[in-house]
């Protein structure tokens, strides 16, 4: 595999120099113990909710969307104020220190509710924020053109860590303790800190992530300049609706399934195997896809043909689900769904930022990955519950969810054409000596 991943890239940079191929293979190894990382600490969030109570996971949701508004200004400040280079070693010093508060804390005071509350909500934060920071830093290293080229290898070495992670997290839980499960975690974030390092110390252009931001006082428009740079910019705003869209139909899809599997599989052994299915078939097909064809996808039919397809797909599927809502093929839209998008829409949505400001990029994007992404998911299960307490059946929900996937199809079908704009106007503009990783 190694080799044969060695083999992949150097096709793909083909005769580029040997900092560019380091920055590519660093990136991927970033995103792999990343998601590795996050993979290892889930089981133990899931388990966490279970001790609050199942019925309350809305509620979990809820105070995830709330902490979110809380980080997403405060995390303005740090751009504004400090250099990118020590707000990224800051932001996963901060996320390994947490692991550790939480692993003295388990072993003096047990697994109590208040604990496990904080845990919940805390790696729900810590998963969007940290992949958020991971774009974000990708999406200022590589223009454009470079992105298409790398971002769907780098992308798979996510993928590999979203499979590795729950194997490690299956053996290390046979210890019956949650100790080991959060020391590994925090080893593969120190290995994501590394290559973070190593990162800084290739890119060409080093001076800007070293740069002092202002030193002038805090003031609140610091903390929501990236809101608001949101709200004035359509095209943004485009990314905004096409984020609700999409949490949208993962909130429905999400729901739709626990119900019919809770109706359809009485034995907790047959729903831990459908589960297991499932996230290996997602992550097989995404690692694969990534690997070898998201490059070569959106170079041929585009991205605005990429971001546009998989929500076409599964508006339609919405349709059949809404005849019959079966297990079977609950289970086939769910893979498309997530295989779709981590080898496709996530992929493209990321080179959308590509054409944005500095700002943009660290602000107002960690804004729309956070506090807009958890706002979705919490007020459509909360619409979800009460259709439900309405009377309306899972079919008819499916209905109502298809206008939302195709507007969410049409979107990002205009988006991709609005970046494609923007690419060329930044292009003519960008010098002709400028390093090939920025342009």
């Amino acid at each position: 595999m190694r080799n044969l991943f060695k083999v992949r890239l150097l096709h793909q940079i083909g005769q580029q120099n040997k900092e560019q191929l380091k920055i590519v293979i660093c990136s991927c190894i970033y995103f792999f113990s990343l998601l590795c990382s996050y993979f290892i600490l889930r089981p133990v969030r899931d388990e966490m909710g279970i001790v609050n109570g199942a019925v309350n996971m809305q509620w979990l949701f809820t105070g995830t969307f709330v902490a979110m508004l809380c980080v997403v200004p405060l995390f303005g400040f740090l751009v504004s104020k400090r250099p990118i280079k020590k707000v990224l070693l800051y932001s996963y010093s901060f996320f390994v220190g947490t692991i550790l508060l939480f692993y003295f804390l388990f072993i003096v005071f047990g697994i109590t509710r208040i604990w496990a509350i904080t845990f919940f909500i805390w790696l729900s934060v810590f998963n969007l924020f940290v992949v958020s920071l991971f774009w974000s830093f990708m999406a200022d290293i590589f223009s454009g053109k470079s992105a298409k080229r790398y971002f769907g290898i780098i992308a798979s070495g996510g993928s590999l860590g979203a499979i590795t992670g729950p194997f490690i997290a299956k053996y290390l839980s046979s210890s019956q303790s949650i100790g080991p499960l959060l020391l590994t975690a925090v080893l593969f974030l120190l290995i994501a800190l590394g290559c973070i390092v190593t990162i800084l110390r290739l890119i060409p252009e080093k001076d800007r992530f070293k740069k002092n931001r202002s030193e002038s006082k805090v003031k609140m428009a610091d903390l929501l300049e990236g809101i608001r740079d949101m709200a004035k910019s359509p095209y943004l705003l485009g990314i905004v609706a096409f984020i609700l869209c999409y949490t949208a139909i993962s909130t429905v899809l999400y729901f739709e399934q626990a119900h019919i599997v809770e109706s359809t599989l009485k034995d907790s052994s047959d729903r831990i195997a459908y589960f297991s299915n499932i996230d290996f078939s997602v992550n097989t097909i995404a690692v694969l896809g990534q690997f070898f064809l998201t490059a070569g996808i959106i170079r041929k039919i585009g991205l605005s043909m990429v971001l546009a397809s998989i929500p076409f797909c599964i508006g339609m599927g919405l349709i059949v689900l809404g005849l019959n809502p079966s297990l079977g093929f609950v289970a086939i839209l769910m893979v498309i769904h997530r295989a779709g998008n981590f080898m496709l829409l996530r992929p493209g949505r990321e080179i959308l930022f590509t054409v944005t400001s500095h700002k943009e990029k660290y602000k107002a994007k960690n804004f729309i990955d956070t506090a807009i992404y958890r706002g979705g998911d919490a007020l459509v299960g909360w619409i979800f519950a009460g259709l439900l307490a309405l009377g309306s059946g899972l079919g008819t929900i499916a209905f109502l969810a298809v206008p939302v996937a195709f507007a969410w199809g049409f979107t990002g079908f205009r988006l991709g054409r609005l970046q494609q704009k923007r690419e060329k106007r930044l292009t003519l503009n960008t010098p002709s000596h400028e390093s090939d990783i920025q342009s």
